[in-house]
């Protein structure tokens, strides 16, 4: 497996490298959901599009990491699959979903997968879990009232790419995700749970986000990911990383 990026997901996905010599993964893109330089997004354009023409040309297959966040699929009332029609209202996730459609329409070999909120070794201080244990730590957490997030293992994550691949699943979208979006209160209350610290709450008022997805078409082509939606799946997740970061 060729790897292009080197974030968190990147450095997870070495470890099954080996087994998928012949696919090449985007792990790389635009630095954070809220970039809007258009700079940023040019660069990114530029990298997936030469991907994608050099994977045509040698008969490699692209595998596209997108997003299944409140960027592409907004705020649902009712899990939303790979087919349902969007209309992001960031810049993020309309260059998301018009990468995937570059990468459909290519003439490649290709797999887009929309990733939730990825959480797991090697992860950076400035991303969801670290930036949540260490603001517990410092005493003082701002949370957004009404916010809510689908985390989702990385070992997850690259358990379902091996997965997929191993399989052969080609020219398809499919939300990588534990299709269960967690208040960010529970979130912080287990993290505080487990560190035992009782810090400050600053709650600010924003627009509620709560973006629910199907993970119907993951779980019917790898059953065993039906795990990630298991009732203790937060419990694990906060378990076993909580006091990683």
């Amino acid at each position: 497996m060729e790897i292009i990026g080197n974030g968190f997901i990147a450095q997870n996905l070495a470890t099954i490298a080996h087994r998928h010599p012949a696919a090449t993964v985007v792990a790389a893109g635009v630095s954070s959901t809220g970039v809007r330089a258009p700079e940023e997004f040019a660069r990114e354009e530029a990298l997936v599009r030469e991907t994608t023409d050099r994977c045509h040309r040698t008969g490699r297959l692209i595998v596209y990491l997108s997003t299944a966040s409140h960027a592409i699929y907004g705020t649902t009332e009712v899990a939303l699959d790979e087919e349902a029609e969007v209309n992001p209202q960031s810049p993020y996730g309309r260059q998301k979903l018009k990468l995937e459609r570059a990468v459909a329409e290519s003439g490649a070999r290709w797999l887009s997968l929309r990733l939730s909120h990825a959480v797991g070794r090697w992860q950076r201080s400035h991303q969801l879990l670290p930036s949540l244990v260490g603001q517990v730590r410092s005493g003082t957490v701002r949370l957004h009232r009404g916010a809510h997030r689908d985390l989702v293992d990385v070992a997850d994550v690259v358990r379902a790419i091996d997965g997929l691949l191993a399989q052969g699943v080609r020219g398809e979208i499919v939300n990588i995700a534990s299709g269960v979006p967690q208040p960010i209160e529970t979130v912080v209350r287990g993290v505080e749970q487990r560190m035992g610290v009782a810090p400050r709450h600053e709650v600010i008022d924003t627009e509620p986000t709560l973006t629910r997805v199907s993970t119907a078409k993951l779980c019917g082509l790898l059953p065993p990911m039906r795990s990630v939606s298991e009732p203790d799946y937060l419990d694990r997740i906060l378990d076993r990383y909580t006091s990683a970061y």
